[in-house]
């Protein structure tokens, strides 16, 4: 097995001596066959691309949390070439949802004891997402995260943040859209819109753990409301597993569906990382399109898929 390792620096976890040198070094020590390093210079989708375009490759193992995991899949899903995951950013929600521990040295040692699982991507214009992807209040919250990525917060930088936060917690004009969903059409006023890769479970603890990670389908939740009340009940009842009960949050299941709001763009959230979408959304599943490397015990009833299988 002959793995190229792309390591994001910007992620959370590069921290304390940690570098993408080390990474390599340890990868070494572990006794892995280790292909060239593609230029860290070049922008991380390029040099995804070309590691896994490299001779002889078949697993990519990439550092990062889960907006370097989302570029990863965009490029690796249906071509066959496996993902491994060094999970470095904050949630980690895959790595989670896939029993790979967050512990670099072991993450490492999984690369010799793993086996192959195909999982679901989401898609939406043609921009993947692993795990989410959200419109409404919490993207544009998101802006004020990403307009700071990367710098120091001192007190009055927090108190912004803070500030920022509070502000979109409070009224603002509702999202008006229109939601194509098994054939029927509806407009509604939305504060919030997510779409799921499968779904959340709900059980005490499991706060943004899905089900599955293959079950080939969409799960769609809608908030019309969300006022500061009903946003701590939510966070609450992700807390104790019983926050499908709350109050005004719609669900709904779907292998594809359509969203406009006559605008030309809309400003998404796919997996933690923005970016604006053109308008209409048009969301589908490619099931079982990735292959990832998680331990040997998570494999117990999921087919490998060979390549051909995994393309669209």
């Amino acid at each position: 097995m002959r793995i190229a390792l792309v390591a994001n620096a910007a992620s959370g976890s590069f921290h304390d001596g940690l570098s993408p040198e080390a990474i390599r070094a340890r990868l070494a020590a572990a006794g892995l066959d280790l292909a060239p390093e593609p230029d860290p210079d070049l922008p991380l989708p390029e040099r995804l691309t070309r590691a896994a375009r490299s001779e002889g490759v078949t697993v990519v193992a990439v550092a990062g949390g889960d907006g370097t995991l989302n570029c990863a899949a965009g490029i690796l899903a249906g071509t066959g070439v496996a993902l491994a995951i060094l999970p470095l950013g904050t949630m980690n929600l895959l790595a989670k949802d896939l029993g790979i521990p967050r512990d670099l040295d072991a993450a490492i040692a999984l690369l010799r004891t793993g086996r192959p699982r195909a999982v679901d991507v989401g898609e939406v214009n043609g921009a993947v997402f692993l795990i989410n992807s959200v419109i409404g209040m919490p993207a544009r919250m998101a802006r004020h995260r990403e307009g700071r990525r990367g710098r120091r917060l001192g007190p009055l930088g927090l108190l912004r943040l803070a500030l920022a936060t509070l502000r979109h917690l409070g009224p603002y004009p509702r999202l008006r859209s229109t939601i194509t969903l098994g054939g029927r059409r509806e407009r509604v006023r939305l504060r919030l819109l997510c779409v799921v890769n499968n779904d959340y479970a709900e059980a005490p603890g499991k706060i943004l753990e899905r089900e599955r990670v293959d079950g080939g389908r969409l799960t769609l939740y809608i908030a019309r409301r969300l006022p500061p009340w009903r946003l701590a009940r939510l966070a609450l009842g992700f807390a104790t597993g019983t926050w499908r009960g709350v109050p005004g949050l719609e669900r709904h299941e779907a292998s594809g569906l359509a969203i406009s709001a006559g605008r030309r763009a809309l400003r998404v959230m796919n997996d933690g990382e923005i970016r604006l979408i053109a308008s209409p959304l048009r969301y589908r599943l490619r099931p079982r399109a990735l292959t990832v490397i998680v331990p040997a015990e998570m494999t117990d009833t999921v087919p490998t898929m060979t390549p051909e299988e995994n393309r669209p």
